[in-house]
């Protein structure tokens, strides 16, 4: 019996972004470095040795694995149910989230004004 190899949701699928311990940068794979003549697509361990960040100019070794940015935590053939929620980004669902929250909060302070 051959064991099937775990399945990865599409924000593991993803190349990883790192971001710059001096200063914040982030290095997206999917932008690249427009200011280095790094091409769209270029992973950030392709990415030659003497390569430093374009904003404080940190070498490579400063950068930390933040791991994949934009993209939906769920399964390929999971993103079309949920009425699009499935094809959100994490952080798009945390604004969904909270803006809801917050407005059901403003209605509930809203019954006050109902006298």
């Amino acid at each position: 019996m051959t064991e099937r190899a775990p399945e990865q949701t599409l924000a593991e699928q993803a190349p990883s972004s790192y971001e710059c311990r001096a200063c914040g940068y982030v290095y997206d794979p999917t932008k690249g470095d427009s200011n280095r003549n790094v091409p769209a697509g270029t992973l950030y361990k392709d990415l030659p040795d003497d390569w430093r960040c374009p904003v404080c100019n940190a070498p490579k070794i400063q950068f930390i694995n933040i791991g994949a940015v934009n993209a939906p935590s769920g399964f390929q053939e999971n993103l079309n149910y949920g009425l699009g929620v499935n094809r959100m980004t994490p952080a798009q669902k945390n604004l969904l989230i909270f803006s809801a929250l917050g407005l059901g909060f403003l209605f509930f302070l809203s019954l006050y004004g109902l006298n």
